[in-house]
């Protein structure tokens, strides 16, 4: 695709955009910036984005993004349990956290799982429903954010490493799907990753000191 190709429909998609995207995607950096932040208000901010995602993602025959979506809704309603559990000294239980290495190795044996089980899921509804739909990058996109939103809710470090693949890989597919304005809240998304995994890191190692101490 040439640049002005490529502009064109940059320029046309953003001006298809629907009133329900922009809310959506406006929601989702919130809830980002709050998860950065360590705050609960991801949960009920993400709420409604996924909400609206799931039934865009299946409008434009993203399966692999609309299942991701329906998991981020229960996760959310998780994650906000966990973040919200406190002692009896009205302290919050769970603490920022880095993964060990039986985790670790549980993270990539989750991942590997799941994206297997979209692939050939997606590879079999491209052919008997969906003409449209793109199994391997939507398989990926959507395996490396089931893992970094199971990670987010038991706060580990490394959920953001997910988050960041999770968005390379879909600003490119949203985009050829004419979700345009969708693409460029991936980019903006990839942003808040790279920061939130400086921002996390640092809090882990606080939280580490202040244990130890």
């Amino acid at each position: 695709m040439s640049f002005p190709d490529f502009w064109q429909q940059f320029v046309t998609g953003m001006q298809q955009t629907t009133a329900l995207e922009y809310v959506a995607v406006v929601m989702g950096i919130v809830s980002v910036y709050f998860s950065r932040k360590e705050n609960i208000w991801v949960y009920p901010t993400g709420l409604v984005n996924t909400t609206i995602y799931v039934y865009l993602s299946f409008k434009y025959h993203l399966l692999g993004e609309a299942a991701v979506n329906f998991y981020y809704t229960i996760m959310s309603v998780y994650g906000w349990v966990l973040w919200a559990r406190r002692n009896d000294r009205q302290e919050h239980v769970l603490h920022v956290n880095f993964s060990t290495k039986p985790e670790l190795r549980f993270q990539l044996l989750f991942f590997a799982t799941l994206y297997l089980v979209i692939f050939f899921a997606l590879r079999y509804l491209k052919e008997a429903f969906y003409a449209g739909a793109i199994p391997s990058v939507d398989a990926f996109a959507s395996a490396t954010a089931f893992t970094g939103m199971y990670l987010m809710a038991r706060k580990k470090v490394e959920s953001w490493w997910w988050w960041i693949a999770t968005n390379v890989a879909s600003v490119p597919l949203y985009f050829v799907k004419g979700l345009v304005f969708t693409s460029v809240f991936y980019v903006v998304l990839l942003l808040l990753a790279v920061s939130g995994l400086a921002e996390w890191k640092r809090r882990a190692r606080v939280a580490g000191v202040v244990a130890r101490g």
